[in-house]
């Protein structure tokens, strides 16, 4: 894509999402270049969804970016972002967790992460249900880690036409959302749910956090 275009649709996107929604725009496939118009139009944050790929970008781009890591997360990868990462979107295991709190730990950070709730009625998407996250936050095992910090939940929706059905997952994350929050075992701030073709949607179902690509970068 031309130069003008990535700037104009940040711009035409950004203009339709109220203040307290946050803008990630994902980068993963795009070369630096594309990343830098972008960023030259004011986009500050990013997302990944591989590790090395964002670590490489880390380092050729201005230290001011906020990288953000919105794919399925191994954990044997961990320790090559633990540096640098702003937020960790995929967070489904208390595994996962200790090991982020583990590298963190080493790089003496505390790191943002995100639950990933499963809320879609498809088999491959990765997520934790109401119980799962219940019993993860109440165990033992979490109050010990100190070098994490959870924001809030994440979730994907059935990859469907049926706006019905979208909108029935992005409720019930939102349900868990409001019935964690009065744990007040963690803080949550962020509901991070809804991308190019749903965002409108998903604010309407109280999203704070969207996840935008081909629309700002053009096709896959």
């Amino acid at each position: 894509m031309n130069k003008m275009s990535i700037a104009s649709n940040l711009n035409t996107i950004k203009s339709t999402l109220p203040e307290h929604v946050t803008l990630v725009a994902v980068s993963k496939t795009k070369p630096v270049s594309d990343l830098t118009q972008a960023y030259e139009a004011g986009q500050r944050i990013f997302g990944e969804n591989k590790i090395q790929e964002m670590t490489d970008k880390w380092e050729q781009m201005p230290k001011d970016i906020q990288w953000h890591m919105i794919g399925h997360v191994q954990s044997n990868k961990v320790k090559f972002m633990a540096p640098y990462v702003t937020l960790i979107h995929g967070v489904d295991s208390l595994k996962l967790l200790q090991e982020i709190n583990k590298q963190a730990l080493k790089n003496n950070r505390i790191i943002d992460c995100l639950l990933q709730i499963y809320i879609a009625e498809e088999e491959s998407k990765f997520g934790l249900d109401e119980n799962e996250l219940n019993e993860l936050l109440t165990s033992a095992e979490f109050k010990e880690l100190k070098n994490i910090r959870i924001l809030g939940l994440m979730g994907m929706a059935t990859f469907t036409e049926d706006q019905s059905q979208i909108k029935k997952e992005f409720t019930h994350l939102k349900s868990i959302f409001d019935s964690t929050q009065k744990l007040q075992i963690v803080d949550l701030k962020t509901i991070s749910m809804g991308m190019s073709g749903d965002y409108q949607l998903a604010i309407e179902c109280g999203s704070t956090m969207v996840r935008i690509g081909s629309s700002i970068f053009g096709g896959r």
